[in-house]
């Protein structure tokens, strides 16, 4: 008796357990064909890999989770509810971070990580719709800057193989430190979210270029940015990037048609860039990075006095935007804060947005590059 009462508990607790398991469903950013990670409806999500020999396997979502390990040698863990976007993680065996090869990877961090897209309520703009396309292509040239091979990825919008006599406007587009140029393409889903811009008459049509940001002249000293060399970024990109893109794309070359803008670092390297070159740019963007505005600072002494005269600036220019999420650390969100009103005391005009809810990650630049993009290029 007391074993079929065990046999009946153990059955109910599996009957009991069955609905959570089953109502998951696969991560959007799974290989194809691969059950897990699967997403629950609270936003909690279920990791499972195979590692029979392994002692000890942990997922690292920046918190670490221990894995529990059945008798056919899968390891499994739930989570507790997930921030809607997207996240890096890893999977942790006996002490060794690897990638999930159940999951994509992504350049992140400074290295490949497998990534998991958690479904926003909101997330309709940057999803793939049944409207024409545009195209992201590879672009290799050799830098005489850096004596180095570098790439840079392209987005071109739809029609632009179809009409061989149009030119476009170019939005220079940067990431942030601890990525590269596919970032943007890749965990920021810019071609969709131009796309669908496009689409609904929302945005001008434009060629999107997305560099490597880091960048060193190997005879010059090094000096970095977020862990990794920058020191040259924008001599190469005012000084290779923009005559080569003007060269191999139908672009429009005049400084009323060229916009920059870039996440957390390549915010920075946005406003180091084109507050120095005026006469190349008229439109700026900094998504969670911004001017480098130490305390006490009078902005009007910033690059050379640009800013002195708002006025002739604001004549000059024809979009400043500064944006930030509302959750991102402390000293960012201040940072960027104080930069936006110091920039209003100083009387410039710009557009600053704050993203609801969310932190220092893909889901507030997304939301950024989707008004940023619908501000330029409109005259």
């Amino acid at each position: 008796m007391k074993a079929l009462l065990a046999s009946l508990i153990g059955v109910m607790a599996l009957a009991l357990q069955a609905p959570a398991q089953t109502t998951g469903v696969p991560a959007p950013t799974n290989i194809p064909g691969q059950k897990y990670p699967q997403l629950l409806p609270d936003n909690r999500v279920m990791f499972r890999v195979k590692a029979p020999n392994a002692q000890k396997v942990q997922m690292d979502l920046g918190k670490k989770y221990d894995m529990a390990k059945d008798t056919s040698g899968f390891w499994t863990v739930t989570t507790e509810p997930i921030p809607e976007g997207f996240h890096y993680y890893s999977l942790v065996v006996d002490g060794v971070a690897l990638c999930d090869p159940a999951s994509q990877t992504f350049y992140g961090m400074g290295r490949m990580a497998s990534g998991i897209d958690i479904p926003d309520k909101d997330m309709d703009y940057y999803q793939a719709h049944n409207v024409p396309h545009g195209q992201v292509r590879s672009v290799n040239y050799y830098s005489g800057t850096t004596k180095a091979w570098r790439r840079a990825n392209v987005y071109t919008p739809p029609g632009y193989d179809e009409n061989p006599k149009k030119r476009y406007p170019v939005l220079y587009l940067q990431h942030g430190s601890g990525e590269d140029e596919t970032g943007w393409p890749a965990q920021g889903r810019m071609d969709f979210i131009l796309d669908n811009l496009i689409a609904e008459g929302a945005a001008t049509p434009m060629i999107v270029v997305m560099e490597r940001g880091y960048a060193t002249d190997p005879t010059k000293p090094v000096s970095t940015t977020g862990g990794m060399a920058a020191n040259v970024f924008p001599e190469v990109l005012v000084g290779e990037v923009i005559p080569m893109i003007d060269k191999s794309f139908r672009t429009l070359t005049d400084r009323n048609n060229r916009a920059m803008a870039g996440l957390s670092m390549g915010g920075f390297q946005t406003f180091q860039t084109t507050m120095t070159n005026l006469d190349k740019f008229a439109y700026i963007g900094g998504f969670s990075g911004a001017g480098r505005l130490q305390p006490g600072a009078d902005i009007k002494q910033l690059y050379n006095g640009a800013w002195a005269d708002p006025d002739a600036f604001n004549k000059k220019m024809k979009v400043v935007y500064v944006s930030i999420g509302t959750k991102e650390p402390e000293r960012m969100y201040t940072g960027v804060k104080n930069f936006h009103e110091s920039l209003e005391k100083a009387g410039i005009r710009h557009v600053y947005y704050e993203s609801p809810g969310t932190s220092h990650e893909w889901q507030t630049w997304r939301r950024s590059l989707r008004q940023y993009a619908g501000l330029i290029f409109k005259n």
